[in-house]
């Protein structure tokens, strides 16, 4: 049966627009594969911390061979690379602050991003072949193409080199929701109707993305 591992981000737990537009999808999933396996993990409440100097140069030391230090810092590592793996599907409910992603997200990445651990020892292919990657996405406002802010968006671009570079970017998708602050702030107001449209729009894809059949990994 396939796994879910699903990470949400936001430092807000309540009136999150990506924890509810990730939450949907995780809800859809589970209806779908009732005997699936299921993980969630919330950065947002509980981030992991940053790497640190111990963690880089453990990672060219033998397990065996690592100091204290290293091997402490490795412990928080290797159970979310774990996840990673056992995955099928990486949900990542993700919002957007100050063009970018959290630098929770970014302490999360800079843990499972090291190639070895992704790619086959002895034939030197990738293992996440067939990883369906879902990042629903909230934003305060508007950084579509066409749009004023379209060139401040750091978030989507990041995360296609990033996990590209560790084999997740075949099957990456992006769901946005946009103009989320248009109730919260007078001067977008003009923007509420277009808010409620990208939500709506949001929650559609998402429950059809859930829906989808798994991927078949390849050679």
């Amino acid at each position: 049966m396939p796994n879910l591992l699903h990470l949400d981000a936001s430092i807000r737990q309540e009136k999150s627009v990506s924890r509810e537009v990730s939450a949907a999808f995780a809800a859809q999933w589970r209806e779908v594969n009732p005997e699936g396996g299921y993980t969630y993990r919330d950065l947002g409440l509980h981030p992991v911390p940053h790497v640190d100097l111990a963690h880089h140069q453990g990672q060219h030391v033998a397990p065996d061979e690592r100091s204290a230090e290293q091997r402490a810092s490795w412990a928080i590592t290797e159970p979310l690379v774990a996840e990673v793996r056992w995955a099928d599907v990486i949900l990542l409910g993700l919002p957007m602050y100050n063009y970018a992603i959290p630098s929770s997200v970014k302490a999360w990445i800079d843990r499972i991003s090291i190639h070895a651990h992704f790619a086959d020892r002895v034939t030197g292919r990738g293992v996440l072949t067939g990883t369906r990657v879902v990042v629903a996405s909230a934003r305060g406002g508007s950084y579509a193409p066409g749009t004023p802010r379209a060139g401040l968006d750091f978030q989507e671009p990041y995360l296609r080199g990033v996990f590209g570079t560790i084999g997740l970017g075949e099957h990456l998708q992006f769901v946005h929701t946009e103009m989320t602050m248009a109730g919260e702030i007078p001067e977008l107001a003009e923007f509420r109707t277009f808010a409620a449209n990208s939500l709506a729009n949001a929650h559609r894809t998402v429950r059809e993305l859930a829906a989808a059949e798994p991927i078949e990994a390849t050679a």
